[in-house]
């Protein structure tokens, strides 16, 4: 049998979506960008239960409340990765398994972007499940073994997100919590807020954007709300453009920036009037 080569024609007609995280401090308005999405082909992963300043979105949404449903959505999202043995997540049997609790996948199929919030919360969940697995408790005492459920959490955290960079038809945006930090010298850096250090040193590399939505000095004047895109940017935000596309500033608009990566969406709705 021949090698399944993939011609440049077939590769640049091959819709990809765009894969990114955006991340900011409390309050200024990350869940709001699902505004500037399009209803009719954004589903809204609720996992935070933070959707008040999105209450009258007309779009779609899901409230996964454990990480189960978080894997369940993923392996229907980016069906089965033939790699991986039975029993394993992400496998044929998660995915027929899946299918069973949840029906056809294809009622996914209207749905051009998924907007995650957040991976912080989604990583408290599955913190939560690690806890519960044999790896975190230890073969000689039986007692709990923190080191072991963190090992398992970066394996579960990584697997989640590279299963969902997968879905290669759709834009994926997993929108997390920024903190500043300072450190033993008193220098202040900004990282994503999540538990275990493997999932915020890899995110990353699994992703195309990195996004902070931070409020950026002016050369006079007021500060103002705006996305930070690049690596090498004066406030030290995480930031990344793949795409070589971007400004290292833009506009906080999500559906714009989207357009900017070449990533066409129909209008979004109009926003309610904040008094």
């Amino acid at each position: 049998m021949a090698l399944p080569i993939i011609t440049a024609e077939q590769r640049l007609a091959e819709a990809r979506g765009v894969k990114g995280v955006l991340v900011g401090g409390w309050g200024l308005g990350k869940t709001s960008q699902l505004w500037t999405l399009d209803p009719a082909t954004t589903l809204f992963v609720d996992i935070e239960a933070g959707d008040l300043p999105v209450k009258s979105w007309p779009g779609d949404s899901v409230r996964p409340r454990t990480w189960d449903d978080c894997r369940d959505i993923a392996v229907l999202l980016g069906g089965p990765n033939p790699a991986l043995r039975e029993n394993q997540s992400f496998s044929q049997w998660h995915f027929e398994a899946a299918q069973l609790r949840y029906g056809d996948p294809a009622a996914f199929a209207q749905y051009q972007t998924l907007f995650v919030d957040s991976i912080t919360v989604a990583g408290r969940l599955c913190l939560q499940w690690c806890k519960g697995q044999p790896q975190a408790f230890s073969e000689k005492t039986g007692k709990p073994d923190t080191r072991g459920a963190y090992g398992l959490l970066g394996q579960e955290m990584v697997g989640w997100l590279t299963q969902l960079q997968h879905v290669r038809g759709k834009h994926v945006w997993f929108v997390g919590i920024l903190e500043e930090r300072v450190d033993d010298f008193g220098r202040r850096n900004h990282a994503l807020q999540i538990d275990g250090s493997k999932t915020g040193l890899e995110l990353p590399g699994i992703v195309d954007e990195v996004i902070t939505l931070a409020e950026v000095p002016a050369a006079e004047g007021a500060a103002y709300r705006a996305f930070v895109c690049h690596t090498a940017n004066p406030w030290g935000y995480p930031a990344k453009d793949r795409s070589g596309r971007l400004d290292m500033v833009e506009p906080p608009d999500l559906g714009q920036l989207m357009r900017k990566l070449g990533a066409p969406e129909a209008a979004a709705p109009t926003p309610p009037t904040l008094h």
